[in-house]
């Protein structure tokens, strides 16, 4: 019943806001701005009618909404960063143990003899890592092969796009053209 609105008011509207962009973050930047946007003016309308309390009140659970958003935007649950990102780590986990491994077998081969000469070949794990043949000359080594597959990185980043549901990310207008105007 209030014609304007106090600062508390203000930042409760505000709070709501913002905490609804923040369920929001898989949406599209200019689809949560224009989201932001219409609550806050419904709010302030709405606060003006019947009070920010009320008003807040009747909006009723704004993660509820977020979903209801994100459900309308990508008709279903929109793209995962987390999932996305805790792929990408398990492969740069398994990268560093690549490298891990190839260190302990030179530095087994140091221990066994210091100043060790010749050719050593380490066996590959299948469809993971090649094998890896060190050159030691008096204790220096270099290598060659010893790397991830191809095939690796593929499934890793096909998985990481899988997870994470990125192909929500294409506009709704070019998912339906990849799934045809009938829907099948």
């Amino acid at each position: 019943m209030r014609g304007t609105l106090i600062w508390t008011d203000r930042l409760r509207i505000e709070r709501a806001v913002w905490t609804l962009d923040s369920y929001l973050q898989n949406l599209p930047w200019r689809s949560r701005v224009a989201k932001r946007r219409e609550l806050r003016v419904n709010l302030r309308a709405a606060s003006a009618d019947v009070g920010t309390k009320e008003a807040l009140r009747r909006l009723g659970n704004v993660r509820t909404i977020a979903a209801d958003y994100i459900v309308a935007e990508y008709g279903g649950p929109g793209p995962s960063w987390w999932a996305t990102i805790c792929v990408l780590q398990a492969f740069w986990f398994m990268f560093w143990l690549s490298n891990a491994r190839i260190d302990a077998f030179k530095g087994g081969v140091i221990a066994a003899n210091p100043h060790a000469t010749g050719l050593f070949h380490w066996h590959g794990v299948a469809y993971v890592f090649t094998d890896a043949t060190f050159t030691f000359v008096n204790g220096k080594a270099t290598e060659v092969g010893g790397t991830l597959l191809p095939l690796v990185y593929v499934c890793v980043f096909g998985l990481a796009i899988l997870v994470g549901r990125l192909w929500r990310m294409l506009p709704a207008s070019r998912r339906q053209f990849a799934i045809g105007s009938d829907g099948k």
